[in-house]
């Protein structure tokens, strides 16, 4: 039995970048399409956005994904938050970084984090870097060890179609500390 529990999911540029629509041919752009389609079509969900994220979003966005955003605002999925400074949990996070270039890396996505943690504790992206990074981090920070991190292009591992139509369940092995 399906659960239709709205879920509130933060999705990543990298999703909306990747999403090429009818026209794509690319196994990846092919997959984060269906994603983002069986989002809109097949699932109650709502998108979450954050300044951050709008920004990011009207960078990168290829015209299907600003076409699907804007099917979400029109049919009020799409709910908008405002984050508050956590800059305790960021030191947390910082201080398990290896080298610069994984501080800069987690700096630069730690809005997906506060999103996620100020919703439904989902995060949807491509980014594998940041995913270990924010995986590692979590093995010392308990704030974040519970958020659920789905890539839509790892179909064959992940199942996240599947797992979206069921109601996006937050199974442990899809948790930053699993």
């Amino acid at each position: 039995m399906r659960s239709r529990h709205l879920k509130r999911l933060v999705v990543n540029a990298s999703v909306a970048r990747a999403a090429g629509g009818e026209g794509a041919t690319k196994s990846g752009s092919i997959n984060c399409t269906e994603f983002l389609e069986a989002f809109r079509d097949e699932s109650p969900h709502h998108i979450v956005m954050t300044f951050e994220l709008s920004e990011e979003w009207d960078e990168h966005q290829s015209n299907f994904a600003a076409e699907w955003l804007g099917n979400m605002i029109a049919t009020k999925r799409f709910h908008y938050i405002e984050l508050s400074q956590n800059r305790a949990l960021y030191d947390k996070i910082e201080a398990t970084a290896v080298t610069e270039a994984d501080i800069n890396a987690m700096l630069k996505d730690f809005h997906l984090l506060g999103a996620a943690l100020a919703t439904d504790q989902i995060v949807i992206s491509l980014d594998e870097t940041i995913r270990g990074l924010f995986k590692r981090a979590s093995q010392q920070v308990g704030e974040i060890r519970n958020i659920i991190w789905v890539n839509p292009d790892k179909t064959t591992e992940e199942h996240p179609i599947p797992w979206l139509q069921n109601g996006a369940p937050p199974e442990p092995h899809r948790r930053l500390s699993a």
